[in-house]
């Protein structure tokens, strides 16, 4: 079965209506269940994959452990994966860095930063946070608890993350250094899968924890969190999640990645679209892919959330970005970026040559030839990053992937080592 696109009443992208047509490749992918996979989901609910001649069986894991080992031993042709965990393949981190590239992304937005309660409660006592949602000031009140815990000799916070080579990691440690934190002294990161991180929180395993969306206001709707930053008050180009491929499964199927890319690229417009946000939500609310009370996936998705038990609420209205602004773009220059991060937190040493292979795992090349000249598509592989107002990092730092050292040197707690 082939399918064929109708405008939608508001006139955006709709929904592929069937027509008949001739059968399909079948092309296996992992996605873990969280918001950000909606590109993929979408693409095999509404035919978008379909109409390229793609017939996408998706498979529902636990962990990106599971996703990164199961590509690696082919039991996936693509994954849903984060961004840095293509980096890290690259760079031969992790305890089995398969090779991996990504062609396209995922879109933007979706993280958050959870607190529980009684911990935000502790920031409140120390600092005037009143009802302000600021994360930075957020940060600076946590850094006073921690302080406070330790001139009374308490247990530092525990805090999880989601993967070591995840832009959650490299997130929440941004915010805490922000702060005035060191997470590698201050406090403890642990690993904690998205689905169980709630769960975590609320048995008091863990204080807090950064994940992608729906668990962090599934979190606040069991009345045991607090949202105190998301992913655009740290920095709003932050890439988020990637299709990570094999090098070789990728130069052995050439006419099927530029077909995926161009069904993902039609899925990614219509899941932009706030009029298909509502179905979205009902697909995506289903046993088989997150499981979540709908209404919540929608409130989500257009950015408008709880954050607190006590009914606070805020809209963050690019909280997901799914296709605008070339969200899709494999960029080389954040590739990179996600590189100076591990270079920050000490997973491995700067080198020029290690710089030119975290890049590498980012195939801006791949995507242009799948999608043509066509408008949207940048002409350039690199740019400078976080250096408009409208892209600014927490900090104010600015990255120039020409000059990465220059870079870290302008972070306050780098504490890394820089080779020439």
């Amino acid at each position: 079965m082939s399918f064929i696109h109708i405008r939608g009443e508001h006139g955006g992208l709709a929904a592929p209506v069937a027509i008949s047509g001739q059968g399909s490749r079948l092309v296996r992918a992992g996605f873990l269940p969280l918001v950000d996979a909606s590109i993929l989901i979408a693409a095999a609910e509404f035919g978008f994959a379909e109409r390229e001649g793609i017939q996408l069986d998706l498979v529902k894991d636990v962990s990106w452990a599971n996703i990164r080992d199961r590509l690696a031993f082919r039991q996936f042709d693509i994954a849903h994966m984060l961004a840095p965990m293509p980096v890290a393949s690259g760079l031969g981190l992790g305890s089995n860095p398969s090779p991996v590239i990504t062609p396209i992304t995922l879109g933007r937005g979706g993280n958050a930063i959870t607190l529980s309660i009684d911990l935000y409660s502790q920031m409140q006592a120390v600092a005037d946070l009143s009802d302000r949602q600021n994360a930075l000031s957020n940060a600076k009140a946590l850094k006073r608890v921690i302080d406070d815990r330790r001139s009374r000799g308490e247990a530092t916070p525990v805090l999880g993350i989601t993967y070591p080579f995840s832009s959650h990691n490299y997130e929440l440690r941004y915010w805490l250094a922000a702060g005035g934190i060191d997470p590698d002294t201050d406090l403890q990161l642990i690993v904690v899968p998205p689905p169980m991180t709630s769960d975590a929180l609320s048995a008091g395993v863990i204080d807090g924890f950064c994940v992608g969306a729906p668990w962090n206001m599934v979190a606040v709707s069991r009345g045991v969190g607090c949202i105190v930053a998301v992913k655009e008050d740290i920095w709003p180009s932050s890439p988020e999640k990637v299709i990570g491929m094999r090098p070789d499964w990728a130069e052995q199927n050439p006419d099927i990645v530029s077909r995926l890319i161009v069904a993902l690229d039609h899925s990614a417009q219509w899941c932009d679209a706030v009029v298909n946000r509502r179905e979205l939500a009902l697909i995506l609310a289903q046993p088989n892919y997150l499981d979540v009370p709908s209404e919540i996936l929608h409130r989500v998705l257009l950015g408008q959330f709880t954050v607190h038990p006590d009914g606070r609420e805020r809209t963050v209205p690019d909280y997901f970005v799914f296709h605008r602004d070339a969200a899709n773009f494999p960029w080389i220059s954040q590739a990179q970026w996600i590189y100076s991060q591990m270079v920050r937190w000490r997973q491995i040493p700067y080198t020029p040559n290690a710089a030119a292979l975290a890049g590498a795992a980012f195939r801006p090349d791949i995507y242009r030839n799948a999608l043509g000249p066509q408008a949207g598509v940048p002409k350039l592989d690199s740019r400078v990053e976080g250096g408009t107002v409208q892209d600014s990092f927490l900090d104010g730092a600015v990255f120039d992937p020409d000059d990465i050292p220059a870079y870290l040197q302008q972070l306050s707690t780098a504490g890394c080592e820089i080779k020439a």
